[in-house]
């Protein structure tokens, strides 16, 4: 055990390992039954090059949309396994269906089952490896927390619910003040004066600080920890570590001044991002908008048996630069939902429909939407646009709120691919957490995960 202590790996190098050894260990189970069995279909060799490059790019898509790399799936084996069946299948069909740029499909159809096995077990025996050595308490990395924050069970909970292998040690106080607890929480508390001594007796690894940033950190600490960083030693700040492992912003923490904290994506004023933005936009809403006549009829005819009202809805939403707009979505609640007001719905609202849950949950009901894509009051990806009613009021008790109205709003975003179903303020509050990362770190990449996101919520029935 003490060989491994002072090792860990961070949230990217674990993603890394995930996909990098998954194509390893694929290959090379590939390989080794090429090598035992008369296998001829696939032959991982210089030759068959591009066949490789295609079996890799598909392994990639597919582990991505059923959540093979989201790092709290990979540390149990049972969704590990779920995950690894649905990818591998996919992979396998979508490469069989594919001879364009895939070999031919093999006379002897047996080839093929030695190709599904070969990938699903190389990939289930690496995955077995990563949970029990490197998803294991050996490779945890120890924290120490320096600040004078009153809510530090609240920061323990964030980091370690974020990432698991991410293990808070011990509490060192900014200044040695009452106020500045931590018997709330099982957590070892260590002098002011004693910074040092807590790290090296911690076998810890990096120290975040916490509290008042205004303020900052006192004298007797600003010199401990002026002598660890001369040594080497990673020091860093709560906000930057918890964006870093949460991929969402704390704004509660971030004091007023929020371009120190988060400076806005150069995405956002990039006039060859925004073209190609906008082309994506007009090409999903001619292809979302064409499946949607397809269906019409069977929708509009269920619609009639269960709603037995209206087939469309619009309604007043809040929009770029914080003007209103009208949203165009199927009806899923039942008539005069709202005859005592505007209510935010909840995850089991009586008022929407057994039909309109079906919608809600395959997404259906946001189809009609791109007619507002295609007209320019929204983009496929962005916040979730907001009724005005919310928003005045979230405005008044969640700082920087009316931030998230500086892009167009969206069908689909980040928050809605990361976070969970809400109807709370303190679930709004996650929300715009989700909403300012994706302003701050907006690029295609970004964009290309959440639609990948997106497709992997539709196939596991998480609609809202």
């Amino acid at each position: 055990m003490a060989l491994f202590s002072d090792i860990h790996f961070d949230i990217p190098e674990r993603k890394v390992l995930l996909r990098l050894f998954d194509i390893i260990s694929a290959l090379a189970f590939l390989h080794l039954i090429g090598s035992v069995f008369e296998f001829d279909y696939f032959k991982v060799d210089k030759e068959n090059w591009s066949y490789t490059a295609v079996l890799v790019l598909y392994l990639s898509i597919f582990g991505t949309v059923f959540e093979l790399y989201s790092l709290r799936k990979a540390s149990k084996f049972q969704t590990t396994i779920k995950s690894t069946i649905l990818t591998v299948s996919t992979t396998t069909l979508v490469f069989l269906l594919t001879p364009f740029y895939t070999p031919f499909l093999p006379e002897n159809r047996l080839q093929i089952i030695y190709f599904f096995i070969a990938i699903l077990s190389g990939i289930l025996v690496w995955r077995g490896l990563y949970i029990s050595l490197i998803s294991s308490p050996r490779f945890f990395k120890h924290v120490l927390l320096v600040g004078e924050s009153l809510d530090i069970a609240k920061i323990i909970k964030n980091l370690e619910e974020a990432d698991p292998n991410y293990k808070i040690v011990g509490y060192v106080a900014n200044k040695d003040n009452p106020l500045a607890t931590s018997d709330n929480v099982d957590i070892l508390r260590y002098p002011t004066k004693d910074l040092i001594r807590a790290v090296n007796n911690s076998n810890v690894s990096e120290i975040v600080v916490t509290g008042d940033y205004g303020k900052g950190v006192s004298l007797e600490v600003y010199n401990q920890l002026i002598n660890l960083l001369e040594s080497g030693f990673s020091i860093r700040e709560y906000t930057q570590v918890y964006e870093e492992i949460a991929q969402r912003i704390p704004v509660e923490y971030v004091d007023k001044d929020f371009y120190t904290y988060f400076p806005f994506s150069s995405s956002n004023q990039s006039k060859l991002y925004q073209f190609i933005h906008r082309l994506f936009d007009i090409g999903c809403s001619i292809i979302g908008l064409s499946i949607f006549v397809a269906i019409i009829p069977f929708i509009f005819i269920l619609n009639l048996i269960g709603n037995r009202g209206s087939f469309f809805y619009t309604q007043t939403r809040i929009g770029h630069n914080g003007k209103a707009f009208k949203i165009i979505k199927l009806r899923t609640m039942i008539k005069d939902a709202e005859k005592e007001g505007p209510v935010l719905a909840q995850k089991n609202d009586d008022r929407i429909t057994v039909f309109g849950r079906f919608l809600r949950s395959t997404r259906l009901d946001e189809i009609p939407q791109f007619i507002n894509v295609l007209s320019g009051h929204m983009s496929v990806i962005g916040p979730r646009p907001e009724r005005p009613e919310f928003v005045r009021r979230l405005s008044e008790t969640i700082p920087f709120y009316e931030t998230r109205h500086i892009i167009k709003p969206g069908v689909t975003g980040w928050a809605q691919v990361m976070g969970s179903y809400v109807s709370s303020e303190e679930g709004m509050l996650e929300k715009l957490q989700y909403d300012l990362y994706y302003i701050k770190h907006r690029s295609l990449f970004l964009d290309l995960n959440i639609v990948l996101k997106t497709i992997s919520t539709v196939i596991f029935y998480r609609g809202q």
